[in-house]
């Protein structure tokens, strides 16, 4: 079997097995019966979250390549967003996602240099809403994390949002240069290389972002609805349980707090450290007995069904031979 049958298979195990064990431990007496009031209508609501999410994402990476001076269809978006989806649940720390970004993104005739700089454009301005929103998730929503109070969080979050702006501020006066040249000698070339390259991509991102404000908040305005639409697959789930009076601004609010996590989680696609962390966020927010369920249908539609869609598309344009070199 090759790199990729193994990798493919390994995947398909750790969602079973990571899905399985979610379940099991989540189940009680009261789980049959709540999931037999379940209403199916929700789940095609769920899908229907998920495209419409898709589509302010694929129109987002259309805006951010004219910004570029190059152009792609939305068909080409579209690949590009599932395709990174494919690869991110076969990587460690879904790093093979903005692999997959660039190389569907060259595929449509946007040269290798701008596609890096959209790739991380593109994950900028989707931290940037989250990170903007979290202050006031904080302070609506106490004791969102258990161990931590709001107040520790919210000082960890404006640290952090204070350390964002001043690398950005000291990258683009060119401070930053000489601290990673100094930082870079005890690195082995290949690695001085790749660190030297991002950091020039990075450059150029926050370039292309503060190079038009118009451009810059349509961007961060897609961003937001691209979030909102793949986090309100949670909300029409629990419609479908008959959870009719719940806090929706909670549940959006705790949604955009894990999502926000998971950006930083090692784990391909964030397998496991989601499932456990919508577990602690939802536990009560839930019918009893059926936030595993839950847990594992947001990330069968959310990640899983995309990542099929991915598959398809990588394959087709790109064939196996270069997903094993990817993986290999």
């Amino acid at each position: 079997m090759n790199k990729f049958g193994r990798k493919f298979i390994g995947a398909f195990l750790l969602v079973v097995f990571i899905s399985a064990a979610v379940i099991y431990a989540t189940v009680d007496i009261n789980t049959v019966a709540n999931l037999t009031a379940f209403k199916p209508w929700s789940l095609l609501l769920a899908v229907l979250a998920m495209a419409l999410g898709m589509f302010f994402d694929g129109s987002r990476l259309m805006h951010l390549v004219k910004i570029s001076g190059e152009k792609i269809t939305l068909y080409q978006a579209v690949q590009v967003i599932f395709g990174n989806y494919f690869l991110a649940l076969l990587t460690p720390g879904a790093t093979g996602g903005a692999v997959a970004q660039v190389m569907f993104l060259r595929h449509a005739g946007v040269p290798t240099g701008k596609a890096a700089v959209l790739v991380i454009v593109r994950t900028l301005a989707s931290i940037f809403f989250l990170a903007f929103l979290l202050p006031f998730i904080l302070i609506n929503d106490k004791g969102i994390l258990p161990g931590f109070s709001n107040m520790t969080l919210l000082c960890l979050i404006f640290f952090g949002i204070f350390s964002i702006v001043a690398l950005i501020f000291l990258a683009r006066k060119g401070y930053l240069d000489g601290i990673l040249k100094k930082f870079s000698r005890k690195l082995s070339t290949k690695r001085r290389k790749m660190m030297f390259a991002f950091y020039r991509d990075t450059k150029s991102a926050v370039k292309l972002l503060s190079a038009s404000p118009k451009s810059l908040a349509r961007v961060l305005l897609e961003s937001g609805l691209n979030s909102l639409c793949i986090y309100a697959i949670v909300p029409c789930l629990l419609l479908g349980l008959g959870v009719y009076d719940a806090d929706w601004c909670t549940v959006m609010g705790r949604m955009i707090f894990l999502n926000l996590l998971l950006y930083f989680t090692p784990t391909p696609g964030g397998a496991g450290l989601a499932e456990g962390g919508f577990v602690i966020l939802f536990a009560e927010a839930v019918p009893a007995g059926t936030v595993g369920v839950v847990a594992v249908c947001w990330r069968l539609i959310a990640e899983y069904l995309p990542f099929i869609i991915g598959f398809y598309y990588t394959i087709s344009v790109f064939g196996r031979n270069f997903i094993n070199r990817q993986l290999g």
